[in-house]
């Protein structure tokens, strides 16, 4: 650890050796000839964070360096001696109140202000605090006071009856010894199981980290996913809000469990070769007052913007001002604290969208450039998320960032150097969505080949998109699974193996096909929701007023994967198969799909990748024997087959069959070669070149 200064700009460090990024090098429109008209933008984008990180680190350390707020405030066991120190700056007195004083204002526990821009600090002999006791402060400001939690208080735990919270002092006797301490992730094409710790078992109740470790990290290691994502980890005080309405930034949602417990989970991750990353909500915060650091020291602006622009009404939440260091400091800190202490290997930016617009980009299509360059953009938080991606990748080199944007923002995933903002991924948002539009809208024996082919490898070609089918997104309450706009209510009554019902087997034919086409299409990684490879039935909905805080749709059913007599199985199965051979093969470690078929009257797709050839048919009527693909002249074997008896189908076409190519002139006098195959209906083959030794 660090030691750190009671100032933004702490201890010089050794400047690093480098010539920098000449401005003129920028090339973000070098992939993308409809951004050179917008270079001065860019231009002017990398210079301000430029100008930022210099205005940060004073040129005196690094800006990792400086993103270590957490060392400093917050409460810290220093020798015989507890250091707690905050930032209030509109603050006229502050009080350290809790189990250790009654919680009752003394002098002994009066906080001083130490700086002006409003540094106080407290110092305690180490007898007069203990594992395991609550605490608050109590901050006055002109005209009034009130009872708040530490901003960097590392645990915060909720009273039973009153439901608010208090933070806890957590300094446990023995530190977690971690088992795995020099892991580093493969870097490999991320597969993700993105997962919510609190409604991952089967029992109507909020699921712990030590659950989740024992019951459902097994299952996703075995399904063959390398990166395990985790959602609302940040506590917040709402159940209901999936995590997205965060109170304590710097602490691990206690009603989940313990740090250790947490750190356990992650350590275990590790140790099955699995990178574990989360969910982190920099875009707004909770309005809550008590539990949160809305209106901390009693004004609005602190962390915030003042006004209105202060304020998320689509979310009910609050905007942070990216402009201040004060806030940059914070959120970088906080970027920096959940890698050093918990050693996750990156994170998913949420709301990236609502971040970067100063409309948030509500209810807006995005159909021109303009859109991404104009008076629309909050600059300080593009500067604030190029910062963000620089620390998270100096701490941990080998870590991930991913941006949840549905705008499209241009060099969002792109290097800083070139003008972008160094995330290493984004999400294809886009792609979910056209399913949804698809499976709602027209019927699938018109579904447009050519234009499912376009949507699924739409993307910009320097950057690195994470395609997913659907993530929890689509399983709130309110939308629907996919499986269940396919099957819908016949999913309680016709999911036995041994019931015939034409919806059911349309329904689990086409969700593999799904599946399969999205993955195989997907351009550096892939994602799933827990539950959803095997066709969770049931949408999400937390223990709410409306639903008379019940918890039966805040869980994963794994007892109908587990059940040998219906058909969930079959899909978990395939999935596992699928996921097992994207990462067998390197499928989306392999850039490029080169499609071969595509055939709208027939409903047939097809296309090349790493290797291996993928045939979908989504006709549901017509089977086609003996049907001609042209490919490179060689021997195909058969390696997976959707139609498989042991994932729900009907098994039309041998287990491992090969195919050799025939030649055949064509008019243009070129020699082509082809495989004939029987392709039945709503099936989807893999097959791989077989080369001779």
């Amino acid at each position: 650890m660090r030691k750190a200064m009671p100032k933004i700009t702490r201890t010089p460090s050794k400047k690093r050796k480098g010539k920098g990024v000449q401005t003129e090098e920028l090339m973000l429109h070098s992939a993308d000839p409809y951004l050179k008209p917008f270079t001065s933008s860019i231009r002017r984008r990398y210079m301000k964070i430029k100008a930022m990180e210099q205005r940060l680190t004073g040129g005196r350390m690094s800006l990792a360096d400086f993103a270590s707020g957490h060392e400093y405030f917050g409460l810290h066991r220093d020798g015989d001696e507890w250091v707690f120190r905050e930032w209030a700056p509109n603050a006229t007195d502050i009080f350290f109140i809790g189990d250790c004083n009654g919680w009752r204002k003394k002098e002994e526990f009066t906080l001083r202000r130490i700086t002006e821009s409003g540094n106080w600090e407290l110092r305690l002999p180490a007898a007069r605090l203990e594992h395991g006791q609550l605490y608050k402060l109590l901050v006055h400001w002109p005209g009034g006071y009130g009872e708040r939690i530490p901003v960097y208080t590392r645990r915060a735990v909720q009273d039973p009856h009153t439901k608010l919270f208090a933070a806890q002092v957590w300094s446990p006797r023995v530190a977690y010894q971690w088992r795995k301490p020099d892991f580093s992730r493969l870097l490999k094409a991320p597969m993700i199981y993105e997962a919510h710790v609190g409604m991952a078992q089967c029992e109507e109740k909020i699921g712990t980290y030590t659950e989740f470790r024992e019951k459902i990290l097994p299952r996703a290691v075995d399904a063959g996913y390398n990166t395990l994502q985790l959602m609302a980890i940040q506590e917040h005080p709402y159940y209901g809000s999936f995590g997205y309405h965060v109170s304590s930034f710097f602490a691990a949602s206690s009603r989940f469990g313990t740090p250790e417990e947490l750190k356990e989970l992650i350590d275990s991750a590790h140790e099955a070769g699995m990178a574990v990353i989360m969910d982190i909500v920099h875009s707004h915060a909770a309005r809550n007052e008590q539990e949160g650091i809305s209106r901390f020291d009693g004004s609005f602006h602190q962390y915030f913007h003042d006004g209105t622009r202060g304020f998320h009404w689509a979310w009910d939440s609050r905007c942070f001002d990216y402009s201040k260091p004060e806030v940059l400091h914070f959120l970088l800190s906080n970027c920096r604290y959940w890698l050093d202490e918990y050693r996750f290997d990156g994170f998913r930016f949420d709301g990236v969208t609502s971040m970067l617009y100063l409309d948030h980009g509500l209810e807006k299509v995005f159909s021109t450039y303009h859109d991404y360059f104009g008076d629309n953009i909050d600059e300080d938080a593009a500067v604030y998320l190029a910062l963000a991606n620089k620390v998270i990748h100096t701490v941990c080199p080998n870590s991930i960032t991913i941006a949840e944007d549905v705008s499209g923002m241009p060099g969002l995933a792109a290097p800083m150097e070139k003008g972008g903002y160094g995330f290493d991924y984004r999400l294809a948002m886009g792609v979910p969505d056209y399913w949804i539009k698809l499976v709602k809208e027209i019927p699938d024996e018109h579904w447009p080949m050519g234009h499912l082919y376009y949507e699924l490898t739409n993307r910009r070609v320097d950057e690195k998109t994470i395609g997913y089918a659907e993530s929890h997104d689509q399983a709130l309450v309110g939308d629907k699974t996919l499986i269940f706009r396919l099957i819908d209510a016949d999913m309680y009554t016709h999911m036995n193996v041994f019931d015939s019902n034409l919806q059911v087997d349309r329904g689990v034919a086409l969700h593999k096909l799904v599946r399969l086409v999205t993955m195989a299409t997907s351009g550096n990684g892939y994602l799933n929701f827990m539950g959803n490879e095997f066709g969770h039935p049931e949408w999400i909905d937390f223990p709410r007023e409306g639903n008379n805080w019940s918890y039966k749709y805040a869980r994963r059913q794994w007892n109908l994967r587990d059940d040998n007599n219906l058909r969930y199985r079959f899909l978990a199965e395939f999935d596992k198969a699928m996921i097992h051979l994207a990462s067998e093969y390197n499928l989306l470690d392999t850039p490029g799909v080169q499609i071969i078929l595509e055939h709208q009257e027939n409903q047939l797709l097809g296309f090349e990748r790493a290797g291996l050839v993928f045939l979908f048919s989504f006709n549901p009527a017509q089977s086609f024997p003996e049907y001609p693909v042209y490919l490179s002249p060689g021997k195909y074997q058969l390696i997976l087959d959707s139609d498989a008896a042991e994932f729900g189908g009907h098994e039309r076409i041998l287990p491992g069959q090969l195919f050799f190519t025939r030649p055949e002139h064509h008019p243009d006098g070129h020699m082509h070669h082809f495989i004939t195959i029987y392709l039945p209906t709503r099936t989807a083959f893999v097959l791989k070149n077989i080369r001779e030794k």
